[in-house]
């Protein structure tokens, strides 16, 4: 299961998009031979469990040009850098706490040259930027990734969707989003067919949320 999976969802990908995500997996299998980057058994799915559920959020909410996004604890790049190939008019910034996984982030992005991704070893509550969207995979549960977050997001809106966070996540979110009434959650699975997504869901939490 390689890249194709990617093209089957998203068919109208240009050349240089499909080869970018062709590229990914000698980037990131090399990589893994020096830092441990993705787990061991995720490499071999890394279309499946990594890039393809990155880009579940674009499934969401298409990105505009010249739109904003922030990735909150990045790893080695997701969901942030195959939804920057996707979306090469958007800008993001990738950030992290832990220098050696900003240091992967660097390398596969010079690689791809992908010119709209700037990867920051930082913590977000230190950062001083705002932001359209906040996007991320599950780094925290919802009530601590809101606080982290806080005044990040821009208040007006370019989309039709207002400002907010697109947080991927699995399992039952029923105990951790009774506090946020206007919280929407989409599941993957009525975009992907494989077994994987019947868990897995896009969490939307808008900049003004009600709890």
């Amino acid at each position: 299961m390689k890249a194709d999976i990617v093209f089957k969802y998203f068919p109208k990908l240009t050349q240089v998009q499909k080869q970018q995500f062709i590229l990914l997996e000698k980037f990131y299998q090399d990589w893994n031979q020096k830092i441990n980057v993705v787990s061991r058994k995720d490499i071999d799915e890394l279309y499946l469990r990594h890039v393809l559920h990155s880009l579940g959020i674009a499934k969401v909410q298409e990105f505009l040009p010249t739109t904003s996004v922030l990735d909150v604890g990045t790893g080695g790049g997701f969901p942030g850098i195959p939804l920057a190939i996707l979306f090469p008019d958007t800008q993001f910034v990738l950030v992290d706490a832990i220098g050696k996984k900003i240091k992967v982030v660097e390398e596969v992005v010079q690689g791809l040259d992908l010119t709209n991704v700037q990867a920051v070893h930082s913590r977000v509550e230190d950062l001083e930027m705002r932001f359209d969207f906040i996007v991320s995979r599950a780094v925290a549960a919802m009530p601590t990734f809101v606080r982290w977050v806080k005044g990040r997001i821009k208040k007006e809106s370019l989309h039709t969707r207002k400002n907010g966070i697109l947080y991927l996540k699995g399992g039952d979110l029923s105990e951790e989003l009774k506090d946020y009434r206007t919280a929407q959650s989409f599941d993957l699975a009525d975009y992907f067919s494989e077994t994987f997504f019947e868990t897995k869901k896009v969490v939307y939490l808008p900049v003004k949320f009600k709890g």
